[in-house]
């Protein structure tokens, strides 16, 4: 039912944002609707914060902003903020909250410098707490409050502002149990957007169907425990793979139990990032998020500046890097921790094993790792030749997936999963081949994963069995034989035979088909006859 309720709040959510981009592109309208939900989150998440710790005193009757906007003073507003600040890493003003913001709009009262000065203002009480500064200073750089797609003047731009804020505002983002259902909406319109932005969707979202395949291999056989779980996507998009792999733990999401770490490169999507994790409820001391390029700025060990832990190795890694990217394969590389080991760098066409070894190198002895790239990894000579057949023989490859083609925004080609472990987690030097290509739903636009195609591949996973026509697991002997070549179809033998001709049968046909052209023939030879036409 709550799925249901998601669904239907996010199809009218969606229907009007299409009315209200006008002429701009989807992917661009994403950083106003999105940006300005997390607004509202942020806001009434500091309601909350005011009223359950006592910070200001409620008449009855009074609404929370009303009685911050009549107790904060200008001479104590310092104090105010710090104290918010300390506790939940931001702080907004009375004059610039949510409720403050609705009120000057219904008032007719607003003018278009006040959407810069709240974002001014926000920006500024971000350096406040120096242990957050980065997770929510310039969160909100994406919108551009002078597009001339919103409007052509600078009058015509705040009324498009004014109606987006009436828009967030009019979501009902509890659910029929009472529960906050906000941060499900949100990661349900991040889809949307990736859908309708075509091939710069897959740049900032994995399909969740995808995302919970990595997910289930990443936490597989773990149990529930208190300890803390350091969970890490080195090329995070909106971290949308980072929260579905937190749902898959054992005992779900524990408060506080989970640390998540990330890097992106794109700077708005990074943004979106920090704003999706911190709608699921995660504190902005439980995650470390870094917007960098991860082949060229690897990621850091130890403590920042702030004092922020930066683990070398993380209990999971999880992985849908852009395939066959560019990057510099300057030789210098061969001295970087994470490649030397294997005398060969990844092609400069073609980084794939570069984000292979990358996040492989920050994997912890007892760890798992999945990753989805294209099925050319498997396969392709020279240098990603050598590389793999070095990970091979360093019993680093556990498993290969193969998954259906046209599951992933942008892209058509069918791709691969593979998860990786250190050899003192692993307990054979064998290899599973899983052939799933040919389980899946066909879409309009792109094909789908059931929850059956996906248990399916779990439950293969886990017994680690051969499967007539779907699994194979190949030994290392078996995997030399093929000079290295993980091309699943070499595994894993799909091939159906068709059944045998029957000979009699065709003749019958062969007969009756003949005999039904002579009829035509002749139906054809009398209407010509009747026409005049001589034949």
């Amino acid at each position: 039912m709550a799925d249901q309720t998601i669904q239907s709040i996010t199809s009218k959510l969606w229907a009007m944002a299409n009315e209200l981009r006008g002429n701009m592109d989807a992917g661009e309208f994403k950083n106003y609707i999105l940006a300005f939900m997390f607004y509202r989150y942020l806001s009434e998440n500091q309601e909350a914060y005011l009223t359950s710790n006592n910070v200001i005193d409620l008449v009855e009757g009074q609404s929370v902003n009303d009685a911050y906007l009549e107790q904060v003073t200008e001479e104590d507003l310092a104090d105010y903020l710090d104290d918010i600040s300390s506790s939940l890493g931001y702080a907004i003003q009375p004059q610039d909250t949510w409720v403050s913001l609705t009120e000057k709009i219904d008032n007719s009262v607003i003018v278009p410098s006040d959407y810069q000065t709240i974002f001014d203002n926000f920006n500024k009480n971000a350096e406040l707490n120096e242990e957050a500064t980065k997770d929510f200073r310039g969160v909100f750089n994406d919108i551009n409050l002078g597009d001339s797609r919103l409007g052509a003047s600078t009058t015509a731009r705040a009324k498009a502002l004014n109606n987006i804020v009436k828009l967030v505002d009019s979501i009902e983002y509890k659910g029929e149990d009472g529960k906050d259902i906000l941060g499900e909406i949100y990661e349900y319109l991040i889809g949307q957007f990736a859908a309708s932005a075509g091939k710069k969707g897959g740049e900032f979202y994995t399909p969740h169907q995808v995302s919970k395949i990595l997910a289930k291999l990443v936490t597989n056989g773990l149990t529930e425990s208190d300890e803390t779980f350091t969970l890490y996507d080195p090329t995070m998009g909106s971290g949308s793979l980072l929260l579905t792999v937190a749902q898959e733990l054992p005992g779900g999401k524990r408060a506080g139990a989970i640390k998540f770490f990330g890097q992106e490169l794109n700077t708005t999507t990074y943004n979106l990032a920090r704003m999706n994790l911190m709608m699921h409820d995660v504190s902005f001391n439980n995650m470390t998020l870094n917007n960098a390029d991860t082949l060229e700025s690897d990621w850091p060990d130890g403590p920042d500046a702030n004092g922020n832990d930066h683990p070398r190795s993380f209990d999971a890694v999880v992985a849908n890097p852009p395939y066959s990217a560019k990057w510099d394969n300057a030789e210098s590389k061969l001295k970087d921790p994470r490649f030397k080991d294997y005398g060969k760098l990844a092609p400069a066409s073609k980084a794939d094993y570069a984000f292979i070894l990358h996040s492989l190198y920050h994997l912890n002895n007892n760890g798992n790792m999945a990753i989805v790239l294209p099925h050319g990894v498997l396969f392709r000579g020279a240098a990603e030749g050598k590389i793999r057949e070095t990970l091979i023989q360093n019993n680093y490859l556990d498993t290969v997936i193969g998954l259906p083609a046209n599951l992933f925004y942008g892209t058509s080609i069918p791709t691969t999963i593979l998860v990786f472990k250190k050899p003192g987690s692993r307990k054979t030097k064998d290899i599973l081949f899983i052939d799933a290509s040919k389980d899946f739903e066909k879409g309009k636009n792109q094909n789908n994963l059931s929850e059956e195609h996906i248990d399916k591949i779990i439950e293969t996973f886990e017994k680690r069995q051969d499967v007539d026509k779907y699994a194979h697991v190949a030994s290392l002997e078996e995997i030399k034989e093929n000079d290295y070549n993980l091309n699943i179809p070499r595994y894993v033998d799909t091939f159906e035979e068709e059944e045998p001709i029957d000979l009699v049968e065709v003749c019958k046909q062969l007969e009756t088909d003949n005999a039904e052209i002579a009829k035509l023939e002749a139906e054809i030879n009398e209407q010509l006859k009747i026409l005049g036409v001589e034949i």
